[in-house]
């Protein structure tokens, strides 16, 4: 929670929440104050997430989230309050105070996070100078011989990691600890009790058992810095960046030939700052051009995304050392749900589409597939043929659906009924993820034209085969049925960030002091009328009425799950300005409601058997059943005649 007068509160008060939730996803103006778009925290179609740049809040009206600025960031980048504040502090070029936190565990995970950051930044620096001395030559050349100028080179942090098992790990260890090196990801190490096999080399060179971390519990102890060697050797190597653009892990690509070498591509294993199935290579740059452009061009490597990066197509991004994976597809779809997807042409390529055109299909993105010649790679494709060839292919993407109904009619000739019904079956469980019943309808037509199958045949199918898919849509809630008197209170009450105690403006009876005060008056009125008692409201104004006043930050509001949706739905719907003539008819309107339900109370009562033997209650039901039909015919006399039958009522 931030307070007045401490670091957070400071924070809060300068940072613009639609600015800083508009870098994670694409929002969109729905309002005077509100901003609406996909929510990043469940998967949707229709936007569902709002943003109050007024209020600085936002609320999620399909799975219930809401909060400030903080809260967004924390739970986003599932990080500490305390990190989180110091992150938007960054953001707004604060200078940051000392960092606390709520327990030791807390400050130990956050103080390793920060110091593997360190780490890679230190390594970036490392690998960048080594590609610049002489030993870093024949990277130089690879890198060239792949059409990588120094802009480029520059642009992505690219590196040479040197033969050596030692260098990196003598430059570090005097600046980090022994946990923070062996946490980092870019070190191995041997122990005591093993010994190399015949044949193999040293950690100098490069081996198969030089690519993986023994475990420090295999041994009799945990490994020191003097059994650490270098994980990258005589590698070119590829920054992988956060969101935020951290660097958080590699790439190496391998320049040896030899057997012992390893893989032709070796990443960083996954550390506290680094899950591989949750990283876009390119992202932390790339997001602001898919914003704009509303689509991503989506790769496979590091080095096709640079490549496309290049020809000037900013809005390409990869996977980061893993197949494409739901929280890959999640992440993507909070800048754009429009994507090209552009895998190598090859077997594995065609499998890997597929496999990631199914989950973008699943987070409903709206996808065309670009199938280069075959043996072009997107790197390659552009190297021989240019960027504008490329971008006229981009330009001549498929539809999702033409790919998948090609790549049928390919595997399965369609000529025998054999063949029609393999290539049905193969595009079945595709059409399974397709939730919207028109479209299916409108690819069956497709799919019978193209297939030279019966459409009632192939309907049947499709009916078979949507009426198995599982739906996993979040509904929103039934809010409470509010009118617009009780959300002009509601409103009221929630529009000062300082709310005073009532005691102190009780005199004032219009709150009509210096300039006005609608918290104060709503205050007065409920507390004075209870004009919200008996509302679809009452609940949440009564958690109002009773906060802590005391700069009391109305998201905070200790209230029921129910409650908190319907302020974020009232305040988020402001569509008018909150002016004293506004409040003033609220008020009236809220005052004719309890006087018709008393109306009705008193006409109910007139009802009952054996009243006229009691002359004087029949003679006062009367005379307040004639007060308030006065006061509703004329509205200057409805708060009289409130109180009146308030205290009959009572009596």
């Amino acid at each position: 929670m931030a307070n007045p007068g401490d670091f957070a509160y400071t924070v809060k008060q300068q940072a613009d929440i639609v600015r800083i939730i508009g870098d994670y996803i694409k929002l969109k103006k729905a309002g005077a104050q509100n901003y609406s778009g996909l929510c990043p925290f469940h998967g949707e179609k229709t936007p569902s997430f709002s943003v109050h740049a007024t209020r600085q809040f936002y609320h999620c009206f399909g799975c219930g989230v809401s909060g400030d600025v903080f809260s967004f960031i924390q739970k986003i980048e599932n990080i500490t309050f305390p990190e989180s504040v110091r992150m938007v502090a960054q953001k707004l070029g604060i200078p940051l105070p000392k960092a606390s936190y709520s327990t030791p565990g807390e400050a130990k995970e956050a103080r390793l996070r920060g110091q593997l950051l360190d780490v890679h930044e230190r390594a970036v620096a490392f690998f960048q100078e080594c590609l610049r001395r002489p030993e870093g030559a024949r990277a130089r050349e690879y890198l060239a011989g792949r059409g990588l100028d120094q802009e480029m080179i520059a642009r992505f942090r690219i590196g040479y990691a040197p033969d050596s098992g030692f260098l990196l790990r003598d430059r570090l260890k005097e600046e980090f600890s022994e946990e923070v090196l062996r946490e980092s990801g870019l070190f191995s190490w041997k122990q005591e009790d093993r010994r190399p096999a015949s044949g193999s080399r040293l950690p100098g060179g490069q081996n198969g058992d030089g690519d993986r971390n023994e475990s420090p519990e295999a041994g009799s102890r945990k490994p020191d810095a003097a059994s650490m060697y270098s994980k990258f050797r005589n590698r070119v190597m590829f920054p992988i960046a956060s969101e935020a653009g951290k660097v958080i892990a590699f790439t190496g690509r391998t320049l040896a030939t030899d057997e012992q070498s390893g893989p032709k591509y070796l990443n960083s294993p996954e550390t506290p700052i680094y899950s591989k199935g949750k990283v876009l290579f390119n992202l932390d740059v790339a997001k602001e051009w898919i914003k704009k452009f509303d689509y991503a061009i989506l790769v496979e490597g590091q080095m096709d995304c640079i490549s496309v990066y290049a020809a000037g197509f900013h809005n390409v991004i990869a996977s980061s050392g893993t197949a494409f994976t739901e929280l890959q597809a999640k992440l993507l779809g909070r800048f754009s749900k429009n994507a090209v997807v552009n895998f190598d042409p090859d077997t594995a390529g065609a499998k890997a589409t597929e496999r990631t055109l199914g989950l973008l299909v699943e987070e409903e993105f709206t996808i065309k597939v670009l199938t280069l010649e075959q043996g072009f790679d997107p790197d390659l494709y552009i190297r021989r043929k240019g960027k504008e060839a490329y971008g006229e292919a981009l330009k001549h993407s498929q539809k999702y659906f033409d790919y998948l109904i090609e790549r049928a009619r390919t595997q399965f000739p369609v000529r025998s009924g054999e063949g029609k019904q393999k290539a049905v079956n193969y595009l079945l469980p595709h059409i399974q993820r397709v939730p919207s019943r028109i479209v299916r309808d409108e690819l069956a037509h497709e799919i019978s034209q193209k297939l030279g199958i019966d459409s009632a045949v192939l309907r049947q199918e499709l009916r078979h085969a949507a009426s198995t898919r599982a739906t996993s849509a979040v509904k929103a809630p039934v809010e409470a049925q509010a009118t617009d008197a009780e959300k002009v209170i509601i409103r009221a009450l929630a529009s000062a960030r300082q709310m005073q105690s009532a005691e102190e403006h009780l005199s004032a009876r219009d709150g009509a002091e210096e300039e006005f005060d609608p918290a104060r008056q709503a205050l007065f009125v409920l507390q004075n009328e209870g004009l919200h008692r008996g509302l679809a409201t009452e609940s949440l104004a009564e958690s109002l009425l009773n906060m802590d006043r005391e700069f009391a930050d109305v998201l905070e509001v200790p209230a029921t799950e129910s409650d908190r949706r319907l302020l974020a739905l009232i305040l988020l719907k402001e569509d008018e300005e909150l002016t004293a003539e506004v409040l003033e008819a609220a008020v009236r309107a809220l005052r004719r409601i309890h006087l018709r339900r008393r109306q009705e109370d008193v006409q109910q009562e007139l009802k009952k058997p054996g009243l006229a033997a009691d002359k004087d209650r029949l003679r006062e039901l009367l005379t307040e059943l004639e007060r308030i039909s006065r006061a509703l015919r004329d509205p200057s006399q409805a708060e009289e005649g409130l109180k009146n039958a308030g205290n009959k009522k009572s009596a």
